[in-house]
């Protein structure tokens, strides 16, 4: 069950992996907790403040400095329950965040003491009230009190351990339901083991977890699939956190970055790519800049349509269509660059195939100016994982791993992949880890620095052509072959 047991992408739609979940989750009182665990630090914080700001700065700037602070520990995370309670953890941090907006009363001219007094009260109070509240959630877990249930992913070793831990410590505060995964690799765990790794969403959704504990396997098989199923379900309401491998180094990991299972580190999982504002804010960010570009490239575009047109003769545009988001298939648009009748038929394109305005159109990337339109439309982004045909879609999927992984968004134009050389004949498994690096890690300045790279590309290219024909010279390939021989897919699937 779940988008990691959905049939591989063959007509009419390529597998999903994004789900929409109900959860069916009763209004019993357990289930108050989670909304008192999101709302009760910065509770505490308001709290502790507003003492500070009564005792050392009774006026409108100590209230704005307030504002301030709790502004600066929401933006970092800091309002957060961790599964680790441990005050003594958290005051160095404390000292930076309440420390820092203490500068923006200079200009008031308040005496030094004063606002060493607001910043000392400020952090004694935040310390001692957290640490109040730690102490008594931690009380009330050990009565099985304000707990969440948790589900341990891995039946390996440290998945054994982090299962006895949750079992022997509630003060953790997190209630140990089960496995996921295959058969336990030692008996004797009082854990019983509620599905493979395809059920998770079944299991998560059936058993009501809020978190779910991943700990890696012992092969590299079973980490590929064990991200791929992590990936196919972090839309699912739950907290994800995952055991490193080698955790005794954890220690490179900033303190900020991790969590703690009585001495075993994990690292809390952020949202993967763009959640539900940030995708409004891509799609707004993709119809405003695209339909100005569609307008500044409109008389490119159309002198390009009919010296192709007077030069090649009809017809002008290529389309195709691509695997995109979910699955979802649209027909791109391109200025046609091939010669042949059967360009359909080719993983890659060489020169001879080509025409001569179609190979400067390909070095420059210009013949793909008409796909701006499909991004108008909403069926592409300017910035995304390039879409394939569907027979490559399908044929890749089985291949690579994490391949499908890829259509979580919209695919693009032109992504963190192409601007480093992966595109035309190039490793497919190298595009694969970008392209997933990069909806891990999407935010609108890295699309706008791949926008800037992309736009670089074009000017670089025209300046090799005058260069190469200053030299008497012509490049012998349309899109160079950067990716290693032997990390490419097999001859019989390009």
């Amino acid at each position: 069950m779940g988008a990691a047991q959905n049939a591989l992408g063959e007509p009419p739609r390529a597998r999903r992996h994004h789900v929409r979940y109900s959860t069916g989750r009763s209004a019993d009182p357990a289930r108050e907790w989670p909304l008192f665990r999101i709302s009760v630090l910065p509770l505490c914080d308001c709290f502790a403040l507003a003492l500070a700001v009564l005792l050392a700065m009774p006026r409108w700037q100590g209230a704005g400095y307030a504002l301030v602070v709790l502004g600066v520990l929401s933006v970092n995370g800091a309002h957060q329950l961790r599964i680790c309670l441990r005050i003594s953890d958290e005051i160095p941090r404390l000292t930076a965040f309440v420390a820092a907006p203490l500068v923006l009363l200079l200009p008031w001219g308040f005496p030094a003491a004063t606002l060493l007094a607001l910043g000392a009260a400020s952090l004694g109070l935040l310390s001692a009230m957290r640490g109040g509240l730690y102490a008594a959630l931690r009380m009330a877990h050990r009565h099985g009190r304000l707990t969440e249930s948790a589900l341990i992913v891995g039946t390996g070793h440290t998945g054994m351990e982090v299962g006895q831990i949750l079992h022997d410590h509630p003060e953790l505060g997190l209630r140990p339901l089960g496995f996921v995964g295959g058969p336990p690799r030692r008996a004797g765990c009082p854990l019983p083991v509620l599905g493979d790794l395809p059920d998770m969403a079944a299991v998560v959704v059936h058993h009501d977890a809020h978190w779910v504990i991943a700990c890696f396997t012992d092969t590299r098989d079973g980490d590929a699939e064990l991200v791929t199923a992590l990936r196919a379900n972090r839309g699912l309401p739950v907290r994800v956190c995952v055991v490193p491998r080698m955790y005794e180094m954890a220690t490179a990991i900033p303190a900020r970055c991790r969590d703690e299972l009585w001495g075993i580190p994990v690292i809390p999982l952020r949202p993967c790519g763009p959640r539900r504002a940030a995708r409004l804010a891509k799609r707004a960010f993709d119809l405003v800049v695209g339909t100005l570009l569609l307008v500044i490239t409109a008389p490119v575009q159309l002198a390009l349509a009919v010296v192709m047109l007077l030069a090649c003769g009809r017809p002008v545009f290529f389309r195709q269509v691509r695997v995109t988001r979910d699955g979802d298939r649209m027909t791109i648009i391109k200025f046609r660059t091939v010669a042949v009748e059967n360009s359909n038929a080719h993983w890659s394109v060489s020169s001879d195939q080509c025409t001569t305005a179609g190979r400067w159109l390909r070095a420059t990337h210009l013949d793909e100016l008409p796909q701006l339109l499909n991004v108008v439309r909403g069926q592409m982004s300017l910035v995304g994982p390039r879409p394939e045909q569907p027979v490559y879609t399908s044929r890749f999927a089985n291949l690579i791993p994490r391949y499908e992984d890829r259509h979580r968004v919209h695919g693009g134009m032109t992504g963190w992949a192409q601007v480093h050389g992966l595109s035309g004949d190039t490793s497919i498994p190298e595009r694969v880890r970008f392209d997933n690096y990069y909806i891990e890690h999407w935010s609108l300045w890295l699309d706008l620095t791949i926008l800037a790279r992309t736009f670089a590309q074009p000017l670089s290219a025209v300046a090799d052509s005058v260069i190469h024909r200053a030299n008497g010279k012509e490049a012998d390939t349309v899109q160079p072959a950067t990716g290693a021989a032997n990390s490419r897919v097999p001859h019989d699937i390009r």
